[in-house]
């Protein structure tokens, strides 16, 4: 029986607590099309994986994937898939990424915040307290302080948005050219040392992608001004580790909140953990949310279902 038929099975294939995955599958569960239903991989028939032509996923074992030999589609339930593309092969399944446009709204709120973590001194006034030093510094305005955007995709453009809805100066980087009303963007190589030459904070939001891995070096982060900040919401690998804490050591870059590493969890014994100039985050800036994801995955599967189209799927070539 085909996954397109009247009462399809839909694999669930992810590395994940048991608690959240049967979360995930109550949830799916919930939502999708009368006739389909998600089971755990390991739950289903020969006949079932055999019939199967889409699953969802979250961080597979590619091999387990192997043992659906008639799938044509993968849904990712994240919006980061490096590791899809990646690991499966280049002539696998089309991997479609999660677009979920309160993703876009979660992340945006986590870029306010955290720039203003950054605007607002507060990482200095933390300090100051373990002092118990009272001491004021003088406030900027918010369009006194350039915040670069490093990638404008989906996430990258609401963000910019919300930062220039609060008075900030926006800039924008993408690897090709991206226009945004009031929003002042530059692309490629040359874009890229322009746009973080006027960052007083830049926030990384650019895919992992053979091209990115390493992006901000040495050389990139010297390219920065002097006192500026550095945030990264992307993918721990695009930053050169080293070069990072020797910047925050020789105090070229003020300070650095970082919610993403090349090894999560990161290690105990890593300098980032105890860097006076380091706020660690637990990769939390912008979760996905199960109840908006589960409904754009079933609208998506549905559409598959009636029509046998698959949805947008990730360039392999690009990585994104």
């Amino acid at each position: 029986m085909s996954a397109r038929g009247s009462h399809g099975i839909l694999p669930l294939v992810a590395r994940a607590p048991a608690e959240e995955l049967q979360d995930w599958l109550e949830t799916l569960n919930k939502v999708l099309t009368s006739g389909l239903e998600v089971k755990l991989l390991g739950g289903l028939t020969p006949e079932e994986r055999q019939a199967a032509e889409v699953a969802i996923v979250a961080n597979p074992d590619p091999a387990e994937l192997l043992n659906l030999p008639n799938l044509k589609w993968v849904h990712s339930l994240w919006a980061g898939v490096e590791r899809l593309t990646s690991e499966l092969p280049k002539d696998g399944p089309a991997i479609v990424r999660m677009v979920d446009p309160q993703m876009a709204e979660t992340m945006s709120e986590a870029v306010l915040a955290w720039t203003l973590y950054l605007h607002r001194n507060m990482p200095r006034y933390a300090r100051q307290q373990t002092r118990k030093a009272w001491l004021e510094h003088t406030l900027k305005l918010p369009s006194e302080r350039t915040v670069t955007i490093l990638g404008l995709g989906n996430l990258g453009k609401t963000a910019a948005l919300r930062l220039k809805a609060n008075g900030f100066n926006v800039c924008g980087w993408s690897r090709s050219q991206k226009q945004i009303d009031g929003i002042e963007t530059h692309s490629g190589t040359e874009g890229f040392k322009t746009a973080l030459g006027k960052a007083d904070i830049a926030m990384l939001l650019m895919p992992l992608t053979p091209d990115t891995k390493g992006m901000m070096d040495a050389a990139a982060l010297a390219s920065m001004p002097a006192g500026a900040s550095l945030i990264n919401f992307a993918r721990g690998p695009i930053i050169d580790d080293d070069a990072l804490l020797t910047a925050l050591d020789n105090g070229h870059i003020d300070h650095a909140v970082l919610d993403v590493f090349a090894t999560e969890p990161l290690h105990e014994d890593h300098r980032y953990w105890d860097h006076p100039a380091v706020t660690v985050l637990p990769h939390i800036s912008a979760p996905t949310i199960q109840s908006t994801a589960s409904r754009i995955v079933a609208g998506n599967i549905a559409e598959y279902m009636k029509s046998g189209t698959i949805p947008e799927s990730v360039d392999r070539t690009r990585g994104y």
